[in-house]
C-alpha cells in the first residue's frame, strides 16, 4: 500500500478545520455591532424595521433589541416578530456572547431550520413559529432551550428521538406542521420538567399516546387535537397533576377511558376529548377537584352515565359533554352552579328536568340540550338569569306551559323549543330586545302570535310552525327585516301582509286555509277594485310634484351655501402631511385637485377623488372629517399602523394630510375600480374564474387581517363597493380600520346613515357588545353571494327591494332552487364550482356568528374549487329555525 503524503494528509484532514475555526474566531471577535448588522444584510426589509440599525448608534439603542444590564451591555434578547422579514437566518447571531432570547415568528422566512443554530450555546428560547420554513427537523438543537416554538411551518418527517436530549425544555410546540410518523417514547421519558406540549394540527402525525406520557409529571398544557392519533388514552394519565389542559380532540381515539383518570387530574382547567370514537361509561371522578374549570367531550362515542359528583365542581365554568351517546338522567347540580357560563349536551340520551335551583346559577349564558329525552317542565326561575343569551332545548319532552317570565334577560338571542310537548299561549316577549331568533315549531300552542314580536328590533327568523295558533297574523312582523317566517300548519286566519308574502316560499303559510292574501289560493274579500274620482287625485299630484320641485330649490340652495364654506374653511385649513412613500405632492396640489369632477364616490365616511400629481401618477384621495377625539400624536400613530398592512390584496396607504378640521388618507389608485361599480352595471358579464379570483383575493386579504397582521384588524365595512379591481382582476380590499381613525361613535353613527351598508352587516350587528371577525365573514358572504348570483346586493323585485341573502335563501327552498340563484351568464360547465362557493356564502351567512367558518377556512374552501376533479352532483337546501346555520345538503 501507498504511503499517504503528510502535505496531503494535512490538506485534507485539518485545513479544513483551520479555515473552520478562523472564521470562526473573527465571527466571535468581531464586535456585536458588526454581527447584528451582518445578519440585517443577509435579509429582505421590505418595510424598512430596521432602519434604526446602523453605524451611528449603539446596538442597545436598536429596534426589537434588550440588553443586559452589564457594564459594558451586551445583547440579550432579539425580537424581530411579524415585520415581513425574509432571507437568509445569518449564522453571525450565534456568535452573540448573551444572546438568550431569539423570536423571528411571523415573517416569511422560506428555509430549511439553519444547522448552525446547534451553535447558539447561549439561546434559552427560540421562536421561529408562523414562517415558510420545510424540511425535515435538525438532529441537534442548543442544549440550553427551555422553549422552542417551530409552530405552524411546513415542517416534515418525523419528530427525531434526539429531541430528548433537551433535557431542561419546559416548552415544545410543533403545531401546525407536516410531520408524520410515531411519537418517539423516549421523547417523553426524558423532557421531565416540561411544562406545554403542543403537537397539534399535525393531521400525518398518525402515532398512539405512548404510556410514557404519564412520567411528565410537571406538564400543565397537553395539546394533541387534530393530529390522526388513534388507540387508546393509556392509563398513566393518572399521572399528570399538575395538568390544566387537556385537549385531544379531533383524533382517531378508541375504547374507554381510564376509570382513575379523574383521581389524578385534579387541576384540570380545560377537558376536551371532542370528535373521537371513545366509548364505555364516564369516569365516576374526573371532577373530584374543585380546580375543573372547562369539561368538554363533545362528539365521542361514550355511552354510560356522569357520574354525580360534578356537583362538587363549584369552579366549573363550561360543560360540553355533545355529540356522544350519554344516557341516564342529566347532572342536577351543574343546573345551579355559581360560575357555569355554558351548558352543551346536545345529541346524547340525557333524561332528567331543568330543576328551580337554576336561579343560583348567575353567570349561566348558553344552554345547549337539544335532541335528548328531558322531560318536565320549564321553570320560572330560569327567566332570572339575566346573562342568558342563548337557550335551545329542541327534540325532548318538555311540557306544560311556558313562563311569562321566559325571555326576561336583556341579552337573549336565540331560543330553540322546537320538537316538545309545550302548551298553552306564547308570553309576550318585550323585554328580549336582542332576539334574532325564535322557534317553537312542533309544539301545541294555542292562541294568538305575539304583537309584542313586532316590537323586538332584530328578531331576523321566526318559526311558529306545526302548532294550533288562531287568530291573524300581526301586520307589524312585516316591518321586520325578517329571513325566515315561518307559520304553516296552524289555524291561522285573515289577511296576510304582502311583503311577508313576497319574501317567502309559499310552504311557510301553507296549512292555515283561512289565510288570504295576494298569491295565495284564498283572495280577501275587500281586494275588489274601486272606483275613484281622477280630479282629487291629480289635484293631489299637482300639489305633491309643485312641493317636492321647492323642496329641490330649497335643499339645493342649502347645499350650494354649505359647499361655498366648506371650501372657503378648506382653503383656509392649515395642513401638515406624513407620507410613506416618495410622493411629489404639495398639500395645495391636492387641494387644488379635488373637484367634484375628479370624484368617483363616496360613501359614509366621505367622497374619493383621483388626482393626477405632477409627476404623472395618479392616487386617490378620500376624504374624512377629523371629528377631533384623537390627539394629533394619537391619529398618526393609527394611520401610521393602517400603513403597515403590506399585502397583495390590500391597498396601499400612501399617505394622509390632516387638518383641525378634515383628514385625507392617500391611496394607490386602482385602475378598475370596484367590484360594486361593476355589478351594479346592466351589461354586467365576468366569467366565472374572474370572480372566483376576487373572491379567493378578498378572503386572503380579509384573513391576513384578521391573523397575520399585528396587530390584528377587523375590516368592519366589507362590501362589494370597497373591493377594487386592478387591472388583472387582481382584488384589493380598501376602507379598512377607519373606526380606528373617526372613533367609534363616529363609525356607528356614519354607517347607520348608509342604508346600502346595512345589508352588509351581521344579524347580531345592532346587539353585540363588539365588533367581531364573525361580522366581517358575514359580509364577506354577501360580497360572495353577489359573484355567485350576478346581482346586486339590493335589488328591485316586483315593486320591491329584496337584498341577495333574503332572495338566496326564498329561492333554495323551492325545486331547483339553487341551480336558479346561479348567475345565467356564466356557463354551465361551471355550475358545480358555483354550487360549492354558494355553499360555503350560506356558511358566512348564518345567523349564528358560532357557525360560520373563519376567514382561512374559507380561503382554503375557495381554493379547493376545481371542476376538474369533481364528479357532477346536485345541491338542495331547507332552511328552518331550528337548524338556521345549515348548509347545501348532496343529493
Amino acid at each position: 500500500m501507498q504511503k499517504k503524503n503528510p502535505f496531503s494528509i494535512f490538506i485534507t484532514t485539518f485545513l479544513p478545520l483551520f479555515v473552520f475555526f478562523f472564521f470562526f474566531s473573527i465571527l466571535t471577535s468581531a464586535s456585536e455591532q458588526d454581527l447584528l448588522l451582518s445578519f440585517k444584510s443577509s435579509i429582505s426589509d421590505p418595510i424598512d424595521s430596521l432602519s434604526s440599525w446602523t453605524n451611528s448608534s449603539h446596538p442597545c439603542t436598536w429596534s426589537g433589541i434588550t440588553c443586559t444590564n452589564s457594564s459594558p451591555p451586551s445583547v440579550l434578547s432579539l425580537n424581530l416578530q411579524s415585520l415581513n422579514l425574509s432571507g437568509a437566518i445569518s449564522p453571525s447571531l450565534c456568535s452573540l456572547p448573551s444572546l438568550a432570547h431569539l423570536n423571528l415568528a411571523g415573517n416569511l422566512f422560506n428555509q430549511p431550520i439553519p444547522l448552525h443554530l446547534s451553535h447558539c450555546n447561549s439561546l434559552t428560547s427560540l421562536n421561529l413559529s408562523t414562517n415558510l420554513l420545510w424540511g425535515p427537523l435538525p438532529n441537534q438543537m442548543p442544549l440550553s432551550l427551555t422553549t422552542l416554538d417551530l409552530s405552524y411551518n411546513h415542517l416534515q418527517g418525523q419528530i427525531p428521538p434526539s429531541f430528548a436530549s433537551l433535557q431542561g425544555l419546559q416548552v415544545l410546540n410543533l403545531a401546525g406542521n407536516l410531520f408524520s410518523g410515531a411519537l418517539p417514547p423516549s421523547l417523553l421519558s426524558n423532557l421531565t420538567d416540561l411544562l406545554v406540549l403542543d403537537l397539534s394540527d399535525n393531521p400525518s402525525l398518525v402515532s398512539g399516546i405512548p404510556q410514557q406520557i404519564g412520567k411528565l409529571g410537571n406538564l400543565q398544557q397537553l395539546l394533541l387535537q387534530r393530529s390522526g392519533f388513534h388507540g387508546g388514552v393509556p392509563d398513566s394519565f393518572v399521572g399528570l397533576h399538575g395538568l390544566e389542559v387537556l385537549d385531544l380532540s379531533q383524533n382517531n381515539l378508541t375504547g374507554n377511558l381510564p376509570l382513575r383518570i379523574g383521581s389524578g387530574l385534579g387541576k384540570l382547567v380545560s377537558f376536551d376529548l371532542s370528535q373521537n370514537g371513545l366509548s364505555g361509561p364516564f369516569p365516576a371522578d374526573i371532577c373530584l377537584s374543585k380546580g375543573l374549570t372547562s369539561l368538554s367531550l363533545h362528539t365521542n362515542l361514550f355511552s354510560g352515565s356522569v357520574a354525580d359528583s360534578l356537583e362538587r365542581c363549584l369552579s366549573l365554568e363550561r360543560f360540553q359533554v355533545q355529540n356522544n351517546g350519554f344516557s341516564g338522567d342529566f347532572p342536577s347540580g351543574l343546573w345551579s352552579l355559581p360560575k357555569i357560563k355554558l351548558i352543551r349536551a346536545e345529541n346524547n340520551r340525557f333524561s332528567g328536568g331543568i330543576p328551580n335551583s337554576v336561579s343560583m346559577a348567575v353567570r349561566l349564558e348558553q344552554v345547549q340540550i337539544d335532541n335528548n329525552s328531558f322531560t318536565g317542565r320549564i321553570p320560572p326561575s330560569l327567566g332570572s338569569i339575566s346573562s342568558m343569551y342563548r337557550f335551545s332545548a329542541s327534540s325532548n319532552g318538555f311540557y306544560g306551559e311556558l313562563p311569562q317570565n321566559f325571555c326576561s334577560s336583556p341579552v337573549m338571542s336565540i331560543i330553540n323549543l322546537s320538537h316538545n310537548s309545550l302548551s298553552g299561549s306564547i308570553p309576550e316577549l318585550q323585554k328580549c330586545r336582542k332576539l334574532v331568533s325564535l322557534s317553537l315549531a312542533d309544539n301545541s300552542f294555542i292562541g294568538k302570535i305575539p304583537a309584542s314580536l313586532a316590537d323586538l328590533p332584530v328578531l331576523t327568523y321566526i318559526d311558529l310552525s306545526n302548532n294550533n295558533l288562531t287568530g291573524e297574523i300581526p301586520p307589524g312582523l312585516q316591518n321586520l327585516k325578517l329571513a325566515l317566517f315561518n307559520v304553516s300548519f296552524n289555524r291561522l286566519s285573515g289577511r296576510v301582509p304582502s311583503s311577508l308574502i313576497s319574501g317567502l316560499p309559499a310552504s311557510f303559510l301553507q296549512g292555515n286555509p283561512d289565510l288570504c292574501g295576494p298569491g295565495l289560493p284564498n283572495s280577501c274579500a275587500d281586494d275588489k277594485p274601486k272606483r275613484r274620482s281622477t280630479r282629487p287625485t291629480g289635484l293631489i299630484c299637482l300639489l305633491i310634484s309643485i312641493a317636492f320641485a321647492a323642496g329641490i330649490m330649497v335643499v339645493g340652495a342649502g347645499f350650494f351655501v354649505m359647499y361655498r364654506s366648506s371650501r372657503q374653511k378648506f382653503h383656509l385649513s392649515h395642513w401638515k402631511s406624513v407620507f410613506f412613500y416618495p410622493l411629489r405632492v404639495t398639500e395645495q396640489d391636492l387641494e387644488m385637485g379635488m373637484d367634484e369632477k375628479n370624484a368617483v364616490g363616496s360613501g359614509a365616511f366621505g367622497k374619493v377623488h383621483v388626482i393626477r400629481l405632477p409627476s404623472g401618477e395618479f392616487v386617490a384621495v378620500k376624504k374624512l372629517m377629523n371629528v377631533g377625539i384623537l390627539s394629533s400624536k394619537a391619529l398618526k400613530a393609527e394611520i401610521k399602523t393602517l400603513a403597515k398592512a403590506r399585502h397583495k390584496n390590500i391597498v396601499k396607504l400612501l399617505g394622509f394630510c390632516y387638518s383641525e378640521d378634515s383628514i385625507l388618507l392617500i391611496y394607490e389608485y386602482i385602475q378598475k375600480g370596484s367590484l360594486g361599480d361593476l355589478i351594479c352595471r346592466s351589461d354586467f358579464l365576468l366569467e366565472w374564474r374572474d370572480r372566483l379570483r376576487i373572491a379567493v383575493g378578498a378572503a386572503q386579504g380579509l384573513a391576513y387581517l384578521h391573523k397575520d397582521y399585528v396587530p390584528h384588524l377587523l375590516h368592519r365595512n366589507i362590501k362589494s363597493k370597497n373591493i377594487l379591481l386592478d387591472m388583472d382582476f387582481e382584488p384589493k380590499l380598501t376602507d379598512f380600520g377607519l373606526d380606528h381613525i373617526v372613533g367609534e361613535s363616529v363609525f356607528l353613527s356614519s354607517m347607520a346613515s348608509e342604508l346600502h351598508s346595512s345589508i352588509y352587516m351581521a344579524p347580531e350587528h345592532g346587539c353585540s357588545k363588539k365588533a367581531t371577525e364573525q361580522m366581517d365573514v358575514y359580509s364577506f358572504g354577501v360580497v360572495l353571494l353577489e359573484l355567485v348570483t350576478g346581482r346586486q346586493a339590493e335589488e328591485p323585485e316586483s315593486g320591491d327591494s329584496i337584498n341577495v341573502v333574503k332572495w338566496v335563501r326564498r329561492k333554495i327552498n323551492m325545486t331547483n332552487g339553487a341551480i336558479q340563484v346561479l348567475d345565467s351568464k356564466i356557463s354551465k360547465t361551471f355550475h358545480q364550482e358555483m354550487l360549492a362557493a354558494l355553499e360555503i356564502a350560506l356558511r358566512c351567512t348564518s345567523v349564528m356568528p358560532d357557525k360560520r367558518p373563519t376567514m382561512f377556512e374559507v380561503v382554503r374552501s375557495l381554493q379547493s374549487l376545481d371542476s376538474k376533479n369533481r364528479p357532477p352532483r346536485l345541491f338542495s337546501y331547507e332552511f328552518s329555525a331550528h337548524d338556521e346555520h345549515s348548509d347545501l345538503s348532496r343529493t
